[in-house]
């Protein structure tokens, strides 16, 4: 293969575009010639790659019908402009995501090899992510899960699949004093998009309730949206005054080496995490980690060796568990060293060395 077409819908700092320009750069170190096509007007991890950029238009609308409407259209953009490469016979189609199907077509008529990277599971409406999933069922040569979980859930009869588990750069050196450093303040820290069903309420109802009886435990939350969008998301709340909320940063490190504890409160009833890089990466920095019984978090975490796996609804459970680190300062300890002795396990090189795999498979 000389050459490698990208395709993906939204560029952002959430981690499936995080991963792509993964995918992206270690193309690039193969000698690869990549294109990369997405919308205008995102600000995200793909601004950082070198990648020979088209656009196609797709914008959000407050009204579902219309962001639907210009999804759709985008996508018969997408088509037509992939067209061009149909008599390139030495080209490979690399779909980030369920979402960008036109891209998925393009690749079938065309008689592309087509790779589709698979994140997501808690796509809706339910007959949308059927449609999606009957498109990368005809036009997929291949395709790559993120977990064993996603694979089990959305994996696709007949059609060549892999697992491969997303990877981070792991210079682990700044881990190793991560446990002599705390003071006797705790922060505890969540990273996550701008959604309701990501826990961001049970997030905010957790601090409250460490905000008059423990005032040494400070939360913070970094989310993925603009400071208007969370503004607008707010309005009707008031927000505890141990909590201090963050919007779209490109780097994230500060408040890994500054944190105590991550936690993830995904609603698994209504959004089962697939893989959960923060957690990785926090992991990575010797924080102890609070994550979902479910899905992917549940591959990476073991309960009471990494942290813990507790649902997000169980708010006395969450409180009993922060406590008890609280004061048990061997028990914090150990649980850090095993975290980033399992963050290991994910490195970038690994994750390079699968990928290439997919290139030449």
């Amino acid at each position: 293969m000389h050459k490698i077409v990208f395709i993906h819908l939204l560029n952002d700092f959430s981690g499936s575009p995080k991963v792509l320009s993964q995918v992206i750069n270690k193309a690039n170190l193969l000698g690869i010639e990549t294109h990369l096509y997405t919308c205008k007007g995102g600000e995200g991890f793909l601004d950082q790659v070198g990648v020979k950029r088209f656009y196609f238009p797709y914008r959000h609308f407050n009204n579902k019908f219309l962001t639907l409407l210009s999804f759709f259209t985008s996508q018969l953009a997408l088509f037509l402009k992939l067209l061009k490469y149909r008599k390139d016979s030495d080209v490979v189609f690399y779909i980030n995501t369920m979402l960008p199907f036109g891209g998925l077509l393009a690749g079938k008529l065309t008689g592309k090899r087509v790779v589709c990277h698979v994140h997501e599971t808690s796509l809706k409406p339910l007959f949308f992510k059927k449609f999606l999933r009957s498109i990368i069922k005809i036009s997929a040569t291949k395709v790559i899960f993120v977990s064993k979980y996603l694979k089990l859930v959305e994996g696709f009869k007949g059609v060549d699949s892999k697992v491969v588990y997303n990877g981070f750069d792991n210079d682990f050196s700044h881990a190793l004093v991560k446990t002599k450093e705390k003071d006797n303040s705790f922060k505890v820290l969540m990273i996550c998009s701008l959604r309701a069903y990501k826990g961001v309420f049970e997030y905010l109802h957790l601090a409250q309730k460490f905000e008059s009886k423990c005032a040494n435990v400070q939360f913070t939350l970094i989310l993925n949206a603009s400071e208007l969008e969370v503004s607008s998301f707010f309005q009707q709340n008031i927000l505890p005054n141990n909590v201090t909320i963050l919007t779209k940063l490109a780097d994230v490190t500060p408040y890994y080496q500054a944190s105590d504890l991550l936690l993830n409160l995904s609603r698994p009833r209504e959004c089962v995490e697939t893989f959960g890089l923060t957690i990785l990466e926090a992991m990575s920095y010797g924080l102890p980690v609070i994550v979902p019984p479910v899905g992917g978090p549940a591959e990476i975490v073991e309960h009471g060796v990494q942290g813990y796996l507790v649902d997000s609804g169980d708010t006395n459970c969450l409180i009993e568990r922060i406590n008890y680190l609280l004061v048990n300062p061997i028990e914090y300890d150990r649980l850090a060293i095993n975290a980033v002795n399992r963050a290991k396990d994910f490195s970038l090189e690994v994750f390079n060395r699968e990928i290439e795999g997919v290139f030449f498979d």
